[in-house]
């Protein structure tokens, strides 16, 4: 029985998600089933190892983005019967460059070790985080931004919709488009529920922002600057009708406070802490 449910979330670049499928298959294939959703891809640009095509007019139209990805694929290995096989759901983007052979054995390590981690990211080279993570290589976030990430699947389960689920709501809130602070949105319902967050250095991972930067045309999405804008300026509109915050920070802060709550309540975890 493999641990891990693997999905790769592509629009419209097959090459690089062929070569990141492969990569995995080969390293770890033992270990971990791999899916391949295509969030709107044209039918001459789907990876030849396609799961599942979200194909209706809106996915073809605007794409699925990370978090709408994330529950679209979840949601099917729920309908379709093949969650609770699983111990871990690892998602990640096709533009991510993992550094080592293998990622997902010593991530799964890292569960194993710290039972109460229910999402876990690797480091990037380029983060401050990595300073923290030295004699220590595990330590628990309140804020994580990573496009490469290991979700335990009883942490799932203690937050998932099951009551007239869809998969625009499933794990993240697909009314968040392009998911502006839904890490932090995440990592909040994690500590609010007693699980912890955290970022380890056993592994590294990138993000080659070369795609979004000069193929955007390609991926059919907006040029970088746009992006950014609309990130911006639709998520503001967001966390103020969730939440009525008017500002990023106050959305940090909440996570921050349950974060605090979480290591008042198990001390013992406080080698950990950052």
């Amino acid at each position: 029985m493999k641990r891990v449910a693997t999905v790769i979330l592509n629009r419209n670049l097959p090459g690089p998600t062929n070569e990141l499928y492969e990569q995995l298959m080969i390293n770890e294939g033992s270990i971990t089933d791999i899916y391949v959703l295509e969030a709107g891809s044209r039918i001459d640009n789907i990876s030849k190892y396609c799961t599942w095509h979200a194909s209706d007019p809106d996915s073809m139209q605007n794409g699925l983005r990370y978090c709408r990805g994330t529950n679209y694929a979840l949601f099917s290995l729920f309908h379709e019967k093949r969650w609770e096989q699983y111990d871990a759901f690892f998602i990640l983007t096709n533009d991510t460059v993992i550094s080592r052979k293998r990622i997902i054995r010593p991530m799964l390590a890292v569960l194993d070790e710290h039972p109460k981690v229910g999402i876990l990211s690797p480091c990037s080279k380029r983060w401050g985080e990595k300073e923290l993570l030295k004699e220590i290589k595990t330590r628990y976030f309140w804020f994580i931004n990573n496009n490469a990430l290991l979700f335990r699947r009883e942490f799932l389960e203690s937050i998932m919709q099951v009551n007239n689920p869809d998969f625009l709501s499933f794990i993240f809130d697909g009314s968040n488009f392009r998911g502006y602070l839904a890490d932090v949105e995440l990592i909040s319902k994690a500590y609010a529920n007693d699980w912890a967050a955290a970022i380890t250095s056993h592994v590294f991972a990138e993000e080659n922002e070369s795609y979004l930067l000069e193929q955007a045309d390609l991926i059919e999405t907006e040029p970088y600057k746009e992006h950014m804008r609309l990130y911006i300026e639709e998520g503001k509109k967001w966390i103020h009708q969730k939440y009525g915050f008017n500002s990023h920070w106050s959305m940090i802060e909440y996570a921050k406070s349950f974060y605090d709550a979480f290591f008042r309540l198990h001390p013992e975890l406080g080698d950990y802490m950052t």
